[in-house]
């Protein structure tokens, strides 16, 4: 953006409160993959073509994330929800593939992105999504009745690791990405009408896309209803799926060709809205507008975190704003998102707190902080100096933190987290039962601050704990593994 432009977004951000954090962070254990729990059926006409169509969800295995197949046509064709898919942005988001195209996906990708639904199927027999009531809210309905099953897999959230910028001049469109730790989004329209004026909305997290934003229609101003007929565009429009903004008076002919056009008795278009369509919010097209933005960023293929602002937002501005994120993405591979260490800051337990908990002692006690705890991860810290009393004699001249003691390290962190469900955790004894999928991918050497992260795989159920766990040196994982422990009272054998 100009250096010498006042940035109304960047003015955005400076003005909003912190971020929420929201309840799937990552922060408060690992959170997995879902899909529909049975397959369901929604039907509707597209706005554009007038077919009547019938959209199915059924549930797709990890990792799907949505696909589109087009069981009308020969050979059932499969078209990925995916920004590389996008071939139109002409009202609506259209993606294309080997021949085949669903078009107006937004409003429902928005609804499976505002769900929290990582991998769903959608079987359509048609070239257009329904468009329902214009908003999100019919899909959400119909997939809150075929419920949400939790997977085996990990969700993988994508972490903005830099700002991203967007601006087209040509539709005084600007939009900015910086880093957060939750996914949030603010949007200002201005459409240069009195009777809209200038409209602000946010989402603070993504739970709050089913009460907030949903509901919201898309809208369009009478003129521009008046252009998409002459070109016999929207065959499935109807008042009843859309918002129209009445800002000038309207001559009675026009009125009766209305009517004619959407087979009604009778046109009501006084200065406001066609038919008094009462607003569901005053801000109404300011959060449709931000529904788009969230339906058309899932195209990227992840959840996202980090804080979106949009002034004058539209389909071509957030489809190309999806390729940048998409090409980040790329590059960084989703990188993995280092836990949060403040030095400066007081540890939850010091050494002294920690041996409350472990029976461990010098030389083999490898926990020095820990830094985060729930009861569902622990958040561990080592630093390794060379006054360790296995480096004189491991690789001398070239010393390196043995894999097992990185592994016993990782253990120490992770008793600590099953420890914490006792009442009398010095009264306990943690014992291996299992090490699976370990592995080391760069050398720990004196100097070194190892950050262990530990989640729970499965509840602790009878004193078993079965966690996965990554370490990491600065931004990068240096060992990951699964393990097995169960604590055990010290009067008890194992």
């Amino acid at each position: 953006m100009p250096e010498n432009q006042t940035s109304e977004i960047a003015s955005a951000a400076k003005s909003q409160s912190p971020a929420a954090v929201s309840e799937s962070s990552p922060a408060n254990g690992m959170v997995r993959q879902t899909t529909v729990k049975h397959e369901i059926t929604i039907s509707g006409v597209g706005l554009h073509t007038g077919v009547s169509v019938n959209l199915t969800f059924k549930p797709a295995p990890e990792n799907t994330g949505y696909r589109f197949r087009r069981i009308d046509m020969p050979g059932q064709p499969i078209v990925e929800a995916d920004v590389d898919n996008v071939s139109d942005t002409d009202r609506g988001t259209t993606i294309s593939k080997n021949g085949a195209k669903v078009s107006t996906i937004e409003h429902v990708l928005a609804a499976l992105a505002g769900m929290e639904i990582d991998n769903v199927l959608m079987d359509i027999d048609g070239p257009e999504v329904p468009i329902m009531d214009g908003s999100s809210r019919p899909f959400i309905e119909v997939l809150e009745k075929a419920g949400i099953q939790e997977q085996d897999e990990e969700r993988h959230y994508y972490y903005l690791s830099e700002n991203i910028t967007y601006e087209d001049p040509s539709r005084k469109t600007e939009m900015l990405a910086v880093p957060s730790d939750d996914f949030r989004i603010t949007v200002m329209v201005d459409y240069n009408s009195d009777l809209l004026g200038t409209q602000h909305a946010t989402l603070y997290n993504i739970g709050e896309f089913k009460n907030e934003i949903s509901d919201c229609r898309t809208f369009c101003f009478l003129h521009e209803l008046e252009m998409l007929l002459q070109h016999n565009l929207i065959k499935g429009g109807d008042v009843n799926n859309a918002i129209v903004v009445v800002d000038k008076p309207v001559p009675p002919e026009k009125l009766d060709y209305l009517a004619k056009i959407f087979r009604k008795d009778k046109i009501i278009a006084e200065r406001g809205f066609l038919n008094n369509v009462k607003l569901r919010f005053q801000n109404e097209p300011a959060r449709h507008k931000l529904l788009d933005i969230v339906g058309d960023l899932a195209l990227v293929g992840a959840p996202l975190k980090g804080h979106i602002l949009a002034a004058r937002p539209g389909h071509v501005a957030n489809v190309e704003f999806a390729r940048k994120i998409k090409e980040l993405m790329k590059r960084d591979k989703f990188r993995e998102k280092v836990p949060s260490y403040d030095p400066n800051q007081k540890p939850l337990m010091d050494v002294n707190g920690i041996m409350k908990y472990l029976p461990h002692r010098s030389p083999f006690l490898f926990v020095d902080k820990i830094v985060e705890l729930s009861d569902r991860h622990v958040v561990g810290v080592k630093s390794v100096t060379m006054n360790e009393w296995y480096f004189p004699g491991h690789f001398p001249g070239a010393p390196v933190m043995p894999g097992v003691i990185q592994i016993e390290a990782m253990a120490q962190v992770g008793g600590i987290l099953v420890l914490n469900t006792v009442p009398d955790p010095e009264n306990y004894l943690t014992y291996f039962m299992k090490i699976d999928n370990t592995k080391f991918r760069d050398m720990v050497v004196p100097g070194d601050t190892i950050i262990f992260t530990l989640e729970l795989i499965s509840p602790i159920r009878r004193g078993i704990c079965h966690m996965r766990g990554k370490a990491f040196v600065g931004d990068k994982v240096v060992m990951e593994s699964e393990m097995m422990a169960q604590i055990v009272k010290k009067d008890k054998k194992k």
